[in-house]
């Protein structure tokens, strides 16, 4: 196993945080593989229903649309996929087809009630694979109970609240992170979304009434960096749960997208916050990442 490392590339002052923003899946507990083991199923389905011919594996899903949600890679796939999509659904997508009355009618295209139904589905066989598989990991744990001693803690993701419950209590860390401080870009916020629009991350701030300065985001994945960079947190990438031989690609990948800093471990990010006084350090320039060798 890699010694704890964090390395920093851009400049930013811990003193400054009063919060610490987490992504929940792949960065507090490792969600990620079991999750596309059972939605990968759902997913297929959802192909075949529109006569896609395409099939993922899990690995594939999850290669293709980590820090995505179920909502945004459905449409995703159809509009790849040449199915007519629903006017309200092509916002923001100009590969889009947009279905006509006769498509609806004929059933070709996908509508928003249905893709309702299909996250709706994807959610509930997700939600149980993960109660039951997900476990508490120590060091975790021990590492938000220290941040929260000095900062408080809050969740934002792109998952629904009610994988979320599951993940928080299986995991046991609901009195660390409790309801009312996670937020979910399916449905906290008026119109579902997902990372990297930084809409969440917004709303998570005015809720909890930060200035962007204040706010720290920890995120595993690049659109998760994306969204709470654009959103105007400082961004601190965790490779916990990111695979040894990935590691040093995803670091590549999340300085790129943003991040201040990468780290591998929730110790290590732990450690560098509660450190009294310092400026993180800074490495530049895109070599950095070689040179100073993969957290």
């Amino acid at each position: 196993m890699n010694r704890a490392r964090f390395v920093s590339f851009r400049r930013f002052d811990p003193a400054a945080f009063t919060t610490v923003l987490c992504d929940a899946d792949g960065n507090l507990f490792p969600s990620e593989e079991p999750a596309f083991a059972a939605s990968v199923n759902v997913t297929n389905n959802f192909l075949a229903r529109y006569g896609i011919t395409a099939r993922y594996s899990a690995e594939e899903l999850l290669a293709q649309t980590t820090g995505k949600n179920f909502r945004t890679t459905a449409v995703d796939l159809a509009i790849q996929g040449g199915v007519p999509i629903e006017a309200t659904l092509a916002q923001g997508r100009p590969p889009a087809v947009i279905a006509t009355r006769k498509d609806v009618v004929a059933g070709r295209a996908l509508t928003a009630e249905e893709l309702d139904q299909w996250v709706r589905r994807e959610r509930d066989c997700v939600t149980a694979h993960l109660r039951e598989v997900l476990r508490p990991d120590a060091r975790v744990q021990e590492a938000l109970h220290a941040l929260s001693s000095r900062y408080g803690l809050a969740a934002v993701s792109s998952s629904a609240s009610k994988r979320l419950d599951a993940c928080f209590t299986a995991t046991g860390l609901d009195s660390l992170i409790p309801a009312e401080v996670r937020f979910s870009a399916e449905d906290s916020l008026p119109v579902p979304t997902s990372k990297p629009d930084p809409a969440v991350y917004l709303f998570a701030g005015e809720v909890l009434g930060l200035e962007s300065a204040q706010g720290v985001a920890v995120e595993d994945s690049v659109p998760g960096v994306m969204s709470a960079v654009a959103a105007g947190f400082v961004t601190i990438g965790n490779l916990m749960f990111v695979s040894p031989e990935e590691r040093r690609h995803r670091t590549i990948q999340l300085v790129e997208a943003g991040a201040s800093a990468v780290a591998n471990c929730w110790q290590v990010i732990s450690e560098h916050l509660l450190e009294p006084g310092r400026p993180s350090p800074t490495t530049r320039g895109r070599m950095a990442t070689s040179r100073a060798g993969t957290p």
